[in-house]
Formats: C-alpha cells, sequence, structure tokens
C-alpha cells in the first residue's frame, strides 16, 4: 500500500518535467501588430508566437519535450547537423497543417517540406521569410572543409508586422550578412570553431547595426568577450539569454 507521503513525492517527482517546460526565458516585444513572444529554449532552437501562430526554428528534443509544447504552424530549419534537424522534435510539433521550410538537404530527411534557396522570399500566414546565407569563410575542420560550405545553409530574415528579426544559423560574418538593412532583431551564433568568434560577431554587428543583439547558439565561448568588445556601442542593446 502507499502511504501518503510516498504518494506525494511521486506526484513532485511526476511534476517536474512540466515545471521545467515552464521554466524557458521569455521576451515579449511589440510590433505594429501586436506583440511577439520569443522563447529561448536554447542552442540554436528557438519558438515565436505571433498572435495564434507558432513559429518554431531548429527544434531539438535534447533541449525539450516537444510532446508538451504548442504544434508549430510554421517550421524553420536552418541546415542538416543533428542539433539544428531532429526528426523526434519535428515529429512531435508537426501538425498535418505545418509548413516545414528547409535548406534542400534537409528536404532528403524530411518529407513534404518548401525548399528555401539562399536569397529566396516567401510569406505564410503574413509572415515575411528571406533566406539570407549561412555559411564559413574561415574556420574549417581538419581535412581542410569548411564547417558549414556555401549553399547549404540558411539564416532566415522574419517580418512580423513592423519587425525584422535575423536569424542567422551557423555561419560566420558573411558579405551577406554585414549588407542586411532595418534589422530589428538579430540572433547571431558564437559556437567556436563552428562559427563565429566575439570580434566576427562586433564586425557584423557594426556593419548592419541590429538594434538588439542576442547571442546565441554560444556553447562555450566566452560572452564576457563580447560583452568587452561591444561596451562603448550606442546602435545595439545586447542581450543575453540562455542559449548555449
Amino acid at each position: 500500500m502507499i502511504n501518503i507521503t510516498t504518494l506525494i513525492l511521486l506526484v513532485v517527482c511526476l511534476a517536474i518535467p512540466v515545471v521545467a517546460q515552464e521554466s524557458f526565458e521569455k521576451d515579449v516585444i511589440e510590433t505594429s501588430e501586436g506583440d511577439l513572444e520569443i522563447t529561448f529554449i536554447g542552442h540554436g532552437t528557438l519558438i515565436f508566437v505571433f498572435g495564434d501562430k507558432v513559429v518554431h526554428v531548429d527544434p531539438w528534443s535534447r533541449l525539450a519535450d516537444y510532446s508538451k509544447l504548442p504544434k508549430a504552424d510554421l517550421i524553420l530549419l536552418t541546415h542538416h547537423h543533428g542539433d539544428h534537424l531532429d526528426p523526434v522534435a519535428l515529429q512531435q510539433v508537426r501538425a498535418d497543417s505545418t509548413i516545414v521550410v528547409l535548406t534542400e538537404i534537409c528536404a532528403e530527411k524530411v518529407d513534404g517540406g518548401v525548399v528555401m534557396e539562399n536569397g529566396d522570399q516567401r510569406t505564410y500566414m503574413g509572415i515575411d521569410i528571406i533566406a539570407v546565407p549561412a555559411y564559413n569563410v574561415v574556420h574549417k575542420r581538419d581535412n581542410g572543409e569548411l564547417f558549414h560550405p556555401k549553399g547549404e545553409g540558411n539564416g532566415y530574415v522574419l517580418t512580423f508586422g513592423d519587425t525584422r528579426i535575423y536569424i542567422a544559423g551557423d555561419t560566420e560574418n558573411t558579405p551577406e550578412m554585414k549588407a542586411l538593412e532595418d534589422i530589428d532583431y538579430a540572433f547571431l551564433p558564437m559556437n567556436l570553431p563552428y562559427t563565429m568568434t566575439p570580434g566576427m560577431v562586433v564586425d557584423a554587428v557594426c556593419a548592419f547595426k541590429p538594434k538588439v543583439l542576442y547571442p546565441y547558439h554560444y556553447g562555450d565561448t566566452n560572452i564576457s568577450e563580447l560583452i568587452e568588445l561591444l561596451k562603448d556601442n550606442t546602435h545595439t542593446e545586447v542581450r543575453i539569454r540562455k542559449m548555449q
């Protein structure tokens, strides 16, 4: 027979995963068409809620139990590496009506998606989407190949009302990134050696001048170095969230 103490402990233990799902940091920003809620799942993984639409970016089941999170109206996949394309998370968050925007290589692993090549532009559910090239210029594997060759990955510029958000994907400070204009919020990766150094992030920020910078996918990179490099910057606010 289970006594009352055991029963209470069992209930508490069963409740822990649910509480964990509610512990993600969130920001709410105003747009011309209502609030946009950003949930910071971690690494390169985000959720945007805009009105009644839910947008998942690179859902990864190592970070969250997607069976307990809202189904997606729109999913964006930046590239095919396992921490960005996770079949388990996709299956849990995808509904019959979900639109999945992905790269050509991702489409080899995911049925029914919409391929966007670098430079493509589409609109779904009132959200404008531009695919920005995401690739390495400097950082390479031991065999000399770039970690992310040009043409394989996308970043995305999303427009919610009058607010433009740039989610860079796995990339360095490319000419295409530095040529962006009118970006309100930018998510830039800093996970060495695969993406950018703090100095590369600063170079990009000084070039396209986003109003707000969220370092993301930053792993063990020293965030304080980035903050120090940008301490005299007057055009971009740096917001640090748990996005290792």
